[in-house]
């Protein structure tokens, strides 16, 4: 009993429910990145390229085998061997645009940090003169008798 306790104690944390919100928001906005990169970023610059499309580059190292039949017997077809280095640069694009993304997030809340504490906090009220601090012992003191 006291496992389950602990690890519904863990669980409960503020870093682990920290954590699983990032991740949750993180990959929700991979994706939209990914859907930025790919359906808004991306045909232009095929476009630009004579239509070429970056997820469709690649180096054929080994051409695809048709099925065949030999002797009564079907041989599978056996697929392309190819480096796919097309969607290897469609990758380390949308890195990028994530990591810009989030340092651009990132200065912004650093500027609202840096606001904070230029900022001149709140001035405590000034102490009473001597004649008020004199009406309120007078005050006082009439209160006391009464």
């Amino acid at each position: 009993m006291g496992f389950f306790k602990d690890f519904k104690a863990f669980l409960m944390k503020g870093d682990i429910i920290n954590l699983a919100t990032a991740v949750i928001v993180a990959t929700a906005f991979g994706a939209i990145v990914k859907s930025f990169t790919d359906d808004i970023l991306m045909p232009p610059i095929g476009l630009a390229l004579n239509g070429v499309d970056f997820t469709e580059l690649k180096i054929i190292l080994k051409e695809a085998q048709p099925e065949q039949v030999v002797n009564g017997e079907t041989i599978a077809a056996v697929p392309a061997v190819s480096i796919n280095y097309g969607n290897f640069i469609q990758l380390i694009l949308n890195f990028v645009i994530i990591g810009f993304c989030i340092f651009l997030l990132l200065r912004v809340y650093a500027k609202t940090k840096e606001k904070e504490k230029e900022s001149p906090e709140p001035a405590s009220p000034p102490a009473p003169s001597t004649q008020e601090q004199l009406l309120m012992e007078i005050r006082d003191a009439l209160k006391a008798k009464q």
